[in-house]
């Protein structure tokens, strides 16, 4: 016990000798020229993320649909349901007819900026009193879930 003591005050010391990160306003990066997750707001309508652009494909892409079902049932069913109900989130129904494909995506890759600074999101926490957590979803899985959003308000 005492040993494992020591080595855990020893390993401390270590990590508390290391260098500090650059305090100077010099060093920090202008805010101003972001390109990340938290860039500015240049289309409102498309939310605030790294997604851009979303090329939707007609006939639906079936193994998207199916990957994005095996991640709803997994990070999205124990708060949202598939029709318009409200539970803990809103429903999905209609979903993808009232929001841009780069917003649901943003909106789920991008949680906690969305929540912060995009207007329509804040009026979703508003309704639903509830912040929607970050299940660090992929922009590849955040895609095939949009998929499968499609499939469900009926296109084919």
């Amino acid at each position: 016990m005492n040993r494992i003591f020591c080595s855990l005050v020893a390993a401390s010391l270590l990590f508390s000798c290391a260098p500090d990160k650059p305090k100077n306003v010099e060093e920090i990066p202008d805010q101003s020229s972001k390109s990340g997750p938290e860039a500015v707001l240049t289309d409102p309508t498309k939310g605030i993320g790294a997604v851009k652009t979303v090329t939707l494909h007609n006939p639906l892409e079936q193994d998207r649909i199916g990957r994005g079902l095996a991640i709803f049932e997994m990070k999205c069913s124990a708060c949202h349901k598939l029709d318009e109900t409200r539970f803990v989130g809103p429903g999905w129904k209609g979903v993808t007819q009232r929001r841009k494909p780069e917003w649901i995506m943003n909106m789920v890759t991008n949680v906690e900026v969305m929540l912060d600074k995009d207007p329509d999101a804040q009026k979703l926490l508003e309704l639903c009193l509830t912040r929607m957590p970050n299940q660090n979803v992929s922009i590849g899985d955040a895609r095939d879930i949009l998929e499968f959003m499609r499939k469900n308000d009926g296109e084919k």
